[in-house]
Order: structure tokens, then sequence, then C-alpha cells
């Protein structure tokens, strides 16, 4: 029973805060281990094959590649800078010997970089540190390096885990140097390290199976893939194999093709062994945490405790006058089968069955994690109705704790006042203020996870689209008292119909609208922000009346203000606890729960 060790290959992760260039990196060392023939077309940020990561430029699933470098295999993996998808970078962290900690030369260590090398450090991973973007023109390479050297101390590092590699890189320009002031034109020094500084994976390879799923992929011509990384012995195509459930139930299965990574590829293989990062199909109902392991000695491997959800919402079937117009599927089953269908890939999700069968709710990590959810699925076809999110609070020993996040603020100084004015009634405490780096200064605070709900909107306003904020959860705490909700109130809609220029001149003297002439909407749907605390009925719909008087042409001089239009994220912040967002495949629009104003008026005295 000898130690194996498998000198042929190298498993890291690629960690880092949002938008600090993991996949950048990853593009520049798949290009350059030449994956792509010479002439072929590669697109940027190859690795975010999702619409939705192309669109707003982030990762939201982590993603397994492979490249060669001197007969060495390195397997990596692409993770999530998002706190809300820290389900995802926790389980793959299961996968790897090793990360790659990226952080940008000019921002810093960045509030998701501290939460990501915590739960590698957590795991005994010795992290390699990669200072991004050095050919910045502001960029600040030294002080970045004296600042991610506290953070690991502060995370409590060990000595070997202080001792860290650094590389200085410039992954848009794909050169890689060992110190600044080297000459290089290539990423042959980031590959060196990581071949020098990673362990090759060792253990027993004459020992039976073991093999921790850590994620599921599907293909509608084979079904469920399994992938994960074969921690003990070997595994075969068409072997028998014991899947280990998370109760703890065993059923035996065969493994149907095995495959392993290459570039951008999976290629079918007849056998891997210990060290492989593989994908198996052919095993139904798999799920994240199980184990593939030998029939005859089948032994479980210990999964990561993922995050629990901090915030939830209800999932309804659209019962609004437009409902069915422009939806595929908008039936509670339909709803119900989709919900239930994205607990099997998405780890950090919950959806639980309510007393109405038209109703779920669906706890997550946050804000971005729900919406992502909501806007992948009107993107299939699903019509449905969101509430106003809320966050889950917990019981401890008779006392009401609550979710705390750690919110970090870059903004100009001449809006400092304005934002820690608004973060006053929301119950923020501020921990930390470092002055003005190029005119920016940094506010640190703790906040309630509900004083954060709605704020993103009116910081943006606040700072004139200035402002930088990031938040990551930060544990529970005991309730901190109320925290004031939307100050003002919705303009109504008052009867169905088209709204018009005239009907709409009118109710804009009343606050600001969401709407524009020729928008369709119902009695009971809201079209503006009042400017009063109050909810205000307006006839959006009502013509000017014809009359021998009327000149023509003045109705051309009537100037509406411009709509900003509303995004998903911005219509969930707005609602208050009394309305709700209809989602369709081609309209977002916001209501009232009761859409009667009578009956609204009668609830609203109750």
């Amino acid at each position: 029973m000898s130690l194996f060790t498998r000198n042929d290959i190298r498993n890291i992760a690629i960690i880092a805060h949002v938008d600090h260039g993991k996949t950048t990196l990853v593009d520049a060392m798949l290009k350059q281990s030449h994956v792509f023939r010479d002439n072929q077309k590669v697109e940027e940020r190859v690795m975010d094959s999702n619409d939705l990561e192309k669109e707003r430029g982030i990762t939201i699933l982590s993603k397994n590649t492979a490249v060669y470098y001197n007969g060495v295999k390195i397997n990596i993996v692409d993770t999530p800078g998002h706190a809300d998808f820290g389900g995802e970078v926790e389980r793959v962290l299961k996968m790897v010997d090793s990360v790659i900690l990226v952080v940008d030369a000019y921002e810093g260590p960045m509030p998701q970089t501290k939460f990501v090398l915590k739960k590698a450090l957590e795991l005994d991973l010795k992290p390699i540190v990669v200072i991004n973007k050095i050919d910045k023109p502001n960029a600040r390479p030294n002080e970045v390096i004296d600042e991610v050297f506290d953070l690991f101390v502060e995370l409590g590092a060990d000595d070997e885990q202080l001792d860290f590699p650094i590389v200085y890189v410039s992954a848009k320009s794909g050169y890689a140097k060992k110190e600044l002031n080297d000459s290089s034109d290539n990423m042959e020094p980031l590959f060196d390290t990581i071949i020098k500084n990673v362990k090759a994976p060792t253990g027993y390879l004459s020992e039976p199976l073991q093999l921790l799923v850590t994620t599921i992929d599907y293909n509608e011509y084979v079904g469920r893939i399994a992938i994960g990384k074969i921690e003990r012995g070997t595994i075969q195509k068409n072997q028998q194999v014991t899947v280990i459930q998370n109760n703890g139930n065993k059923r035996n299965v065969k493994v149907s093709n095995l495959y392993v990574y290459n570039g951008l590829k999976r290629e079918e293989v007849e056998e891997a062994k210990l060290g492989d990062i593989v994908a198996v199909s052919g095993i139904t109902d798999i799920n994240i945490g199980e184990t593939i392991a030998d029939p005859v000695n089948p032994e479980a491997l210990p999964f990561v405790k993922i995050d629990e959800p901090t915030l939830s919402m209800y999932f309804m079937v659209n019962d609004s006058p437009f409902a069915g117009q422009d939806g595929e599927y908008i039936t509670s089953r339909h709803l119900r089968d989709r919900l239930f269908k994205e607990l099997e890939t998405n780890i950090s999700l919950k959806v639980e069955e309510t007393d109405s069968p038209d109703s779920f709710k669906v706890s997550g990590r946050g804000e971005l994690h729900l919406s992502i959810l909501i806007e992948t699925m009107r993107r299939e076809g699903y019509e449905f109705q969101v509430s106003k999110p809320s966050v889950i609070f917990h019981e401890e020993n008779g006392r009401k704790l609550e979710p705390i996040e750690f919110l970090t603020i870059d903004v100009p100084e001449e809006f400092m006042g304005v934002v820690m004015e608004k973060l006053g009634p929301r119950k923020a405490e501020m921990v930390n203020m470092t002055s003005a780096v190029n005119g920016y200064s940094r506010l640190e605070f703790r906040i309630p996870a509900r004083g954060l709900i709605g704020f993103r909107s009116e910081f943006m306003t606040d700072t004139r689209g200035n402002g930088i904020m990031n938040h990551v959860f930060d544990g529970y705490e005991p309730f901190k008292g109320d925290i004031p909700e939307r100050t003002r109130g919705s303009l109504v809609a008052f009867e169905t119909g088209e709204a018009v220029t005239y009907g709409l001149f009118n109710a804009q003297e009343r606050g600001r609208l969401f709407i524009t002439s020729g928008t369709p909407v119902y009695a009971g749907m809201i079209v503006g922000e009042c400017s009063r605390a109050e909810d205000i009925d307006v006839n959006v719909c009502k013509k000017k009346h014809l009359s021998n008087t009327r000149a023509s042409g003045s109705d051309d001089a009537l100037k509406l203000v411009p709509v900003v239009p509303m995004s998903l994220e911005q219509c969930i912040e707005f609602i208050a606890s009394d309305e709700l967002v209809e989602i369709t495949p081609k309209n977002i629009r916001m209501r009232k729960r009761i859409l009667d104003s009578v009956e609204r008026k009668r609830a609203s005295r109750k």
C-alpha cells in the first residue's frame, strides 16, 4: 500500500474578486498553451459561455478546462467572484490542490477577495498570488502586495501559506513576470510557478475507487454528467460502481462514458486514475456531494458545508390581466418543475412549497443570486410574479438574529457625506475609512442585509454613477431594530388601456414616470414613483376632449420628461411589500397585489 504521486498533473482553481481578471487570465493561458489553432478566431472571455455571463461580464457558473505545459497537464477551474455565487466557489475548491489568487494591481484586495481566500485557507490550500493589470497607468503593485500579506495574516494563514509565491501579470497583454523589472512577453513564468509550487496529486492508486461529485452538468443526449476529482483508485468506462447518497443510502450503477478535459473540450477516455478531474455520464439522479465508489468496498468522502441562504422571495403564478400573452410556461406545474430542477445544480438555493399551490418560497444567497435565476427563467419562456425579497431571521436562545453584511464603498470625497447620511437610518456601523487614492475614499461598514435592499439604486443616483459598492455576508447578529422602508409611494394606473401623451403629461407632475406613450397598462399597474409618501391613482389613458376651441398642434407642445427604463434588479428593489413584479419573456411590469383601488383602500384600513 504505497503512496503514488501523479507528477504529470496539477489541479488549480482561479479565485478573485469580481472583475479582477480571472477569466481573461484563463484566456491567456489557453492561447499560449496552443489549445487553439493558430488561425482560429477566439472570443474574449471564452470561458463565460452563458448569455447572461457575456452580457454582464461576470462569471456565474464555475467552468473546467485543461492546458499542457512541458508535458504536465494543468487542470484549471474558473470560479465566480460574486459572493452570491459563493456556493459554487466553496465546492469547487474540493477539486483542487492549490489556488491562484488574482488581485487587481490598482484596487487591491476587495470584499470578495477576502471571502474566497478565507474559504481556500480553511481547506488548507496554499495560494499563488497573481498581481494582475500591472500595465494600468495607476497600478501600485508593491502596496497591493503589502495589503494582500495583511489580509493573509488577518485570516489566520499559517507560516507555509504566508510564504506565498508572487507573479506579476498583464492578462490582457498576455505576459507574466517573477520580478517587476524582468522583461517578458509570455505567460511562461506563471506556468513555471504553478508546476514548481502546486502539489502534485498524491494518494493510493491500488486502493478502491473514491470520486466526490462537485459539479453537475446536463446534456440533452446523455442526461446528467457528474464532474469531480478522483481521490483514490481508478475508474473505467462501463465499470459497475456504487453511488453513496448524501443520506447514506447506496445504489449500484454503471458508468456509461468517461471524459477528461483538454482545452475547452471534453475528450472521451477508457480509463482515468487518481488526481484526474473527470466527467462521468450514465448515472441518473446523481447529485452534488455524493461519492462514486467501488462496489466491493464503498466509502463516502466528506463534503463541504455550504453557507445558508440569507434572502427569500415568493415566486407565484402570474394572475395579472395580461397573463399568458407572452409566456410559453405559465401554470403552477411548470413553475414548480422548473424551480425543483434548478435545485439539482444550484446548490445554495432552497425551494419550499407553501399553503397555496400557486406560490413557492425561494431562498438564495442575495439579490443577484435570485435575479439571475429570474432572468434565466424569463429567457426560457416562463411567466410568473415575484414578491419583494425579505431576509431570513434565525432564533437562538430566544433571541432574534439577522444576517449582517460587510459593505465596502469607494466614492469620490464630495459624495461621502450623502452616502453616510443615507446609511445611518439603515443601521450601518462604520468600521474603517481610508483616505483617498486618486480622489476616491474607501468606507467600510457592517450593515444588516435588510438595510441593503433597495440601497443600490439610491446609491447610484446619489453618487451620480461614480460610486462602487461591494458586500459580502459577515455572520448573524441580534436584530438591529426597524429600518424605514421606501419613503415614496407609487403612481398606480387607474384604468386599463394604452398610455397617451396627454394622460402621461398630467401624471408626470405627480412624480417620476416609468412608462412611455403607447405602453399598454391595466388598472392596478405601477406606472411611476410618487413624489409624496402615499400612493396616487393616475389616469394615464386619459385623452383630451375634442371641442371646437381646440387649436391644432397644441398637443405637440406637451413635453414628457425622458423615462429611464427600470432593470429587473431595480424593479425588485423598488417594490413595497404590497406590490409584485410581473415577469414575462417580453416585459417586466410592477403592480399592486390588490389591483382594484376600492379593495386596496379597504385592505389598507384593516
